[in-house]
């Protein structure tokens, strides 16, 4: 099946429809598009936040075309063909972005076969759309914006631009509004949290920890697996998403031991799955 998103048509950012709104981190790997339209900014959601997109854009191609790009985007030799490939993001083929992001939390959520049967099911391609992957080069787009393969983090310091997440922090703040009522579920790592953290009272971030007796240890690489899962049994499910933090707790104890920790003034509230030997 020949999958076409463009133009995506979805509430606002900022219009609340009552659900959770999920976010997630891109992932360090990257599907390349085998077919599919060029970058258009117009077809991505968030419309606001497309001359900043412009710009990173711009300033990425310059910084790419360098040679010292490796060092400058801190990666290493062996990803000189993503880097290469940044130059001409302008005129590569896009995918959702569900599908362009891979990965460990990617793979868990299914996110292949939530794209294909969201192209019958307006009702599960709205749920995709409250799906927000914040990016280095773009801001945030949603699950089904259309984007190309790229190779730049948050945490870079791009040319002129500066840190990345400094840089867009402001700009997000701005753009990224949610109704007070509104719950995220946020499950991204802490440099892309910095871009846009969110009130603490809205926010339940998403973890995971190991027991074993009476020694508990965090689990970075099996975090992004059960983040995923969850995310993707959430998003699969006939019923609606949850719209309370209450109602997202009830649906994550329906497959997991959980615990939950209520927001601070200094950090958001937690919701972390309990694996035990």
């Amino acid at each position: 099946m020949k999958l076409t998103w463009t133009a995506n048509r979805g509430p606002a950012v900022g219009t609340y429809d009552s659900q959770v709104k999920i976010l997630l981190p891109p992932s360090e790997g990257k599907t390349p598009a085998r077919s599919g339209s060029p970058l258009d900014l117009p077809d991505l959601s968030a419309p606001d936040l497309n001359p900043q997109r412009k710009k990173v854009l711009t300033v990425l191609q310059k910084v790419s075309k360098r040679t010292d790009a490796l060092d400058q985007l801190g990666v290493g030799a062996s990803l000189s063909a993503d880097v290469e490939r940044n130059v001409s993001l302008d005129t590569l083929p896009c995918a959702p972005a569900l599908l362009t992001y891979s990965g460990v939390l990617y793979e868990a959520m299914g996110a292949p076969d939530l794209v294909a049967d969201a192209v019958a099911d307006d009702s599960l391609a709205q749920r995709l759309r409250n799906v927000h992957v914040f990016s280095a080069l773009f801001g945030q787009v949603n699950g089904l914006d259309p984007i190309p393969a790229y190779r730049l983090a948050m945490n870079t310091n791009l040319g002129t631009l500066g840190k990345l997440s400094s840089w867009w922090k402001p700009v997000l703040t701005k753009s990224f509004t949610i109704d007070p009522a509104e719950v995220i579920l946020d499950c991204r790592s802490s440099e892309y949290r910095a871009a846009w953290p969110g009130p603490h009272e809205q926010v339940v971030t998403l973890g995971a920890v190991k027991v074993n007796g009476a020694k508990r240890s965090v689990v970075s690489h099996w975090a992004k697996y059960y983040r995923g899962e969850l995310v993707g049994r959430l998003l699969a499910d006939d019923r609606e998403l949850p719209t309370t933090i209450a109602d997202l707790l009830s649906r994550a104890e329906e497959s997991y031991e959980v615990e939950f920790t209520p927001h601070s003034k200094s950090t958001p509230a937690a919701l972390t799955i309990v694996l035990r030997d």
